[in-house]
């Protein structure tokens, strides 16, 4: 009897027992999945913060890019500035030069024809006989005329440069070598100016921002292939940009346009000094 009840004691117990292990094993499986459904949501972040972060990285590498390139224009143009500014500084002290050089020409020549008067009532008129013998070009895109008291040789720029740049085509410098050839033949002794035109708006006669510049770079483009490869003398030569202020022909149309922009040699009647 006693152990009977022992056990009828006791049994309720174990039932409890076996209760409570059963609710922790439920318990435990349900913080698994709990757990494992975290990893899931942790694993699946990871990768889109990996796919966000390679988006970045690609997006940095275009930038840098882009930076580079930029950097690479910015180079170029202040290249470009530097040039033009060495070659306005050159143009100023030519252009000084050749102004005392005329003053001091008109100085003596006033001068000598005030001693010839006093001596005999005799005047000195000036002597433009070279006006009478232009230079023979015949050559695609250059013109011969006279101007004053000038001669003018014009080449066409579209001949000379690549379109919208300062940069010689292949055989520009073998036309202007021809013209210098020529032009020296006859009139090895005077002053020439290389001086670029450029053409203006045909609805407005406005020359673009610069433009005085570019007709700069231009006339410079080919003082250096005078100087270098027609072996004519630097004291010989004087550089002038017009921008697109002298045009001789309207802008209206484009073959007027296409003159208009050019590079004159232009024979002065001033002689070399000797």
């Amino acid at each position: 009897m006693r152990v009977i009840a022992w056990i009828a004691c006791s049994l309720p117990l174990a039932l409890t027992v076996l209760a409570g292990c059963s609710g922790n094993s439920m318990v435990m499986k349900g913080q698994m999945e709990g757990i494992q459904q975290q990893q899931a949501a942790v694993a699946k972040q990871a990768q889109e913060l990996q796919a966000r972060a390679g988006a970045l990285d690609r997006d940095n590498q275009e930038l840098e890019r882009l930076l580079a390139q930029s950097r690479q224009q910015n180079k170029i143009i202040e290249d470009q500035l530097a040039m033009v500014r060495n070659q306005l500084g050159g143009v100023t002290s030519q252009l000084a030069r050749v102004q005392e050089d005329k003053t001091q020409t008109e100085e003596k020549a006033q001068a000598l024809t005030a001693s010839m008067k006093r001596r005999g009532g005799i005047s000195i008129s000036p002597n433009n006989s070279y006006l009478q013998t232009l230079p023979t070009l015949d050559l695609p895109g250059v013109q011969v005329r006279r101007d004053g008291d000038v001669i003018r040789v014009e080449m066409e720029a579209a001949r000379l440069f690549e379109p919208g740049t300062i940069r010689l085509r292949s055989e520009a410098p073998n036309l202007i070598t021809q013209v210098a050839t020529e032009v020296l033949h006859t009139y090895s002794d005077r002053i020439l100016g290389v001086e670029g035109h450029i053409e203006a708006d045909p609805s407005t006669g406005v020359v673009t921002p610069g433009g005085h510049q570019f007709s700069i770079a231009e006339a410079m483009a080919v003082y250096e292939v005078l100087v270098n490869q027609a072996r004519v003398t630097p004291k010989q030569l004087f550089v002038v940009g017009h921008g697109g202020n002298h045009p001789v022909v309207s802008n209206a149309t484009l073959e007027g346009r296409q003159r208009n922009r050019r590079v004159e040699l232009v024979i002065y009647p001033d002689q070399l000094a000797r």
